[in-house]
């Protein structure tokens, strides 16, 4: 497996794994730094993420755990560079997500706010 940057191509894939339109991922990859895990060329998780300010947050994160871990890679590695923070929410009820951001030294930083009846968590990385 390998991590690349997504193109507009990876759209509909990226779609499928979250439900989103087509033309919402399309955006994504547009609007904010998209890396795609890709196994024998199909893509198995990927991570969007964007620098505001003194951090860097992950607006996405889909895959399994092992791929949610080697993604979370790239921004940490970013923020670590640019002397920032790392934050992001997860949905309270994906296990997974939530190992793969314990792992990887986030700390829970209290609730985020609750998406379409879906409690999240507040994860951050401290630089």
């Amino acid at each position: 497996m390998h991590i690349r940057d997504a193109t507009e191509a990876d759209a509909e894939e990226l779609a499928a794994q979250t439900g989103a339109p087509r033309d919402v991922m399309r955006n994504l990859v547009h609007d904010r730094t998209v890396r795609v895990a890709v196994d024998d060329d199909t893509v198995r998780g990927f991570i969007s993420f964007d620098a505001r300010r003194n951090t860097v947050h992950i607006t996405q994160l889909e895959g399994t755990e092992e791929i949610c871990e080697r993604l979370l890679d790239e921004p940490i590695r970013f923020a670590h560079k640019e002397e920032m923070d790392v934050e992001l929410l997860v949905p309270a009820s994906d296990k997974q997500t939530k190992e793969a951001v314990e792992n990887a030294a986030f700390e829970r930083d209290g609730n985020g706010p609750t998406f379409e009846g879906t409690r999240t968590l507040k994860y951050r990385l401290e630089s």
